[in-house]
């Protein structure tokens, strides 16, 4: 089943949504992993790791419990041991999918630390997206706002969709 999303720019994307059903799509074994993961840590230690920003795809095929890739994603990130987050943008997204095809909320989505999108990240998404305009390359409103949150956060971006970011080339990738 397909899935379109349109972004604050108005470019549609299309992805597949795990089921008909987005709770019945998370296994508790799969809810329970992805929560314990993303969710924020409160230990004083965290704060001198690296930061992994999560992207949207990822977290669709983590929530899809029939999806390897998601469970090879999920492992990656445990094994990491680096501090983990969604950022707003990314928390939106998922919602709008959660509440216009699920009949339930989610509850561990909105349990996942998430980053907000800052003033400063709104500078600098506004100067990628025109950069990449002069370059003659697509960046959607919704991928440079996550890049900007990345970028002024100094951190690593997990996305399976690499070549959307592609012209963003001090972002680092997970």
């Amino acid at each position: 089943m397909k899935v379109s999303a349109t972004s604050l720019n108005g470019s549609v994307k299309t992805m597949s949504r795990p089921s008909e059903n987005y709770e019945d799509a998370l296994s508790f074994k799969t809810r329970s992993r992805c929560s314990k993961t993303l969710k924020r840590k409160e230990t004083k230690g965290d704060t001198d790791k690296n930061m992994i920003i999560v992207d949207t795809d990822v977290l669709i095929e983590i929530f899809d419990k029939k999806s390897l890739k998601g469970e090879s994603a999920l492992e990656q990130i445990e094994q990491s041991g680096e501090h983990i987050a969604i950022t707003s943008v990314s928390l939106h997204e998922i919602l709008y999918g959660i509440y216009k095809y699920g009949k339930h909320r989610i509850s561990e989505v909105e349990k996942l630390e998430t980053i907000e999108y800052t003033r400063e990240d709104a500078i600098l998404s506004a100067k990628l997206e025109l950069d990449a305009e002069k370059k003659g390359c697509q960046l959607s409103r919704t991928d440079s706002m996550i890049a900007a949150i990345a970028l002024n956060k100094k951190a690593t971006l997990f996305t399976f969709n690499k070549k959307h970011f592609q012209v963003i080339s001090k972002l680092v990738f997970f």
